[in-house]
């Protein structure tokens, strides 16, 4: 799969206001730290990439992830119950392309209790719209994924998600 780079550059002020079915969450994303990351989460969020789908994978005490657009199509009943949807099996798309890893480059990756960050397949290159928001510090993951940003109000609606919750839409305050 082709690497893609982001038009958008970072003005490191990037606020990702992540609406979802449980409430809202705000983020304070790390441009100066993870500009490839940073700017595609942009550019996805801008387009509505993200709009109405669903978490699909929650680990209590770990992650609650989404951002897979093969949720797009389901209800979340059926992304809870971990069935294929018509555009294949939730945790197994992306927006047609990948992004290159920031994770050897980022000064501050560090999976703190709301940290967001970007899933990826086994593949180092592999990201590309799957986000994940830590519940709890998970810092064995420091060394193999990218974190973008660092959760700065509703880490109590952060743990109340679970796999079916929608995510309704994502926006971007202080974007360039």
């Amino acid at each position: 799969m082709a690497l893609y780079t982001p038009a958008y550059k970072p003005n490191g002020n990037e606020i990702a206001v992540i609406k979802t079915s449980k409430g809202t969450i705000r983020c304070q994303l790390a441009g100066n730290d993870a500009p490839i990351h940073v700017g595609n989460f942009v550019e996805l969020a801008q387009k509505g990439f993200y709009d109405n789908l669903k978490f699909h994978r929650y680990v209590p005490n770990f992650v609650i992830q989404g951002g897979c657009p093969n949720t797009r199509d389901m209800t979340p009943q059926q992304v809870a119950s971990g069935m294929p949807g018509p555009s294949g099996r939730p945790g197994t798309g992306n927006p047609g392309y990948s992004i290159h890893e920031e994770y050897t480059t980022n000064p501050n990756n560090s999976h703190e209790d709301g940290a967001l960050a970007m899933a990826r397949s086994q593949m180092p290159n592999s990201a590309g719209s799957q986000f994940y928001l830590c519940l709890g510090a998970q810092h064995f993951l420091d060394p193999n994924y990218t974190v973008f940003g660092q959760t700065i109000e509703g880490k109590d609606v952060i743990g109340t998600l679970r796999a079916g919750d929608v995510i309704e839409t994502i926006e971007i305050e202080n974007a360039n």
